[in-house]
């Protein structure tokens, strides 16, 4: 049985997200087409995402050195290891995000922080970095309000990172234009939800 991750990155619901309409388009559609799959929400704006900061540094610090860790250290702790853990144990991932001044939402930053993770996703060997992950599939779905068909840089850092942990079965979905071109906006919506139906039934 499959295990899929499914990453929320967006603060506001699907009637107001083309990224989240779209999503839910595809997970609808890979529901019944994979009824055996397990599908797991990730709602990054709903839900606990520690950062990495101070706090957490010193939290890894005294872990280390085994000195006792207070209560919210220990917390923070447990859910950065419970969210590496879910990526690990995941095959395949999809992530839905908007495009917010060419880059990706902060949250979505501080997730992929809990899953490159040194002997989790990758590891270094004599010739540099590898990645661990490479057992991996990524559906990244993305609305921008312009068109850049791939070039922007939330787009090039995702591929960069999840490669980097050895995940190279990467597809995209772009809802991408709307803002630019409103005449054309049912089209391009119709067009990505299409494509999401298409993909639910290889992913």
């Amino acid at each position: 049985m499959s295990n899929l991750l499914v990453i929320k990155a967006h603060p506001l619901t699907a009637t107001e997200s083309r990224s989240l309409a779209i999503l839910d388009t595809f997970v609808s559609s890979y529901k019944e087409n994979q009824p055996e799959s397990q599908v797991t929400i990730l709602d990054i704006f709903e839900e606990e995402i520690p950062e990495i900061d101070k706090a957490l540094f010193e939290a890894w610090g005294k872990a280390a050195s085994n000195q006792e860790l207070s209560a919210e250290e220990s917390a923070k702790l447990t859910r950065f290891n419970e969210l590496t853990e879910q990526f690990v144990n995941a095959d395949k991932i999809v992530i839905a995000n908007a495009l917010w001044n060419l880059n990706i939402p902060t949250r979505l930053k501080a997730w992929i922080d809990t899953v490159v993770v040194k002997g989790k996703t990758f590891k270094y060997s004599e010739t540099g970095p590898v990645g661990l992950a490479t057992d991996k599939k990524l559906l990244h779905i993305q609305s921008n309000g312009g068109s850049f068909h791939g070039s922007d840089p939330a787009t090039q850092y995702i591929k960069t990172i999840f490669g980097f942990m050895g995940v190279t079965d990467i597809n995209h979905i772009f809802i991408e234009g709307v803002d630019h071109q409103p005449e054309n906006a049912e089209t391009i919506i119709a067009a990505a939800k299409e494509e999401a139906v298409k993909l639910a039934k290889v992913f």
